[in-house]
């Protein structure tokens, strides 16, 4: 026969369990923490059956934990000039909730005189990377300004030099303007391929002999845009420069 008092604590644990499994019920999970990203080709989401190339966006999600929500809303030949200008910055904000994270970077296309719809001066560049940098504070979110990839840009002894000018400085001092952490990818990136080196350089690129891709028959030349080798780089640079700024909360949920 049991102990009255026994009888009165198991009926207090079993109370317990109870309101324990109906808080459990009712309360909803907790929500995932959300990274949006603004960009160029460099950073956009391929289609991985028709071609090899990847933007490092692509494959961020892969150093969180899966309380994390990546939205990749780069577009491939968009400078700051012409993300604005086409509306995909209104459609990106318009998504924007506080507590989000906002990645911002652009470069490649902003230097591209080639091309006046692209073209965007270093200095209005400066001015557009703060003007969304503010953009998003206004929304209670969090924005990281990142300088442009570096190219694999080597010169015919085999050094390697940084192909995008003034842009880099321009996006740090956006980034100080704004002040918003500021993720040195130009630099970064460029000690990797330095460090690679002219010939295993190339594997981090669309930079390839004819015979490897059906979609590539004749193989390709291209020094800017990345094979996942080089997206997983760039994406591994990111994720350790998060910590290193210590950057909460986001920086507790890396792998």
């Amino acid at each position: 026969m049991l102990n009255p008092l026994m009888v009165i604590k198991m009926k207090k644990i079993f109370t317990l369990l109870g309101m324990v499994a109906m808080l459990s019920f009712v309360l909803p999970g907790q929500p995932k923490l959300r990274i949006f990203m603004a960009g160029d080709s460099t950073m956009q989401v391929y289609d991985s059956a028709r071609t090899p190339q990847r933007g490092w966006g692509q494959v961020f999600q892969n150093c969180f934990n899966q309380d994390v929500e990546i939205h990749d809303l780069a577009r491939g030949g968009r400078s700051t000039k012409s993300f604005i200008a086409e509306g995909l910055w209104t459609k990106l904000l318009s998504q924007v909730q506080a507590g989000d994270w906002v990645f911002i970077e652009f470069g490649h296309n902003d230097h591209d005189k080639r091309k006046p719809e692209r073209y965007t001066p270093p200095d209005q560049y400066e001015k557009n990377l703060i003007k969304m940098a503010y953009d998003v504070e206004q929304k209670g979110a969090h924005a990281i300004i990142l300088t442009p990839i570096a190219m694999r840009t080597f010169d015919k002894s085999g050094k390697y030099h940084d192909g995008h000018g003034v842009y880099p400085a321009k996006a740090k001092a956006a980034a100080a303007m704004a002040n918003v952490p500021l993720i040195d990818l130009d630099q970064l990136f460029g000690k990797v391929i330095e460090s690679a080196g002219p010939d295993s350089s190339k594997s981090m690129f669309m930079n390839f002999e004819p015979g490897i891709y059906k979609a590539y028959p004749e193989g390709k030349k291209d020094n800017t845009h990345l094979r996942r080798k080089g997206a997983e780089a760039v994406a591994s640079i990111v994720a350790s420069e998060i910590k290193r700024l210590k950057l909460n909360p986001i920086s507790k949920y890396l792998l």
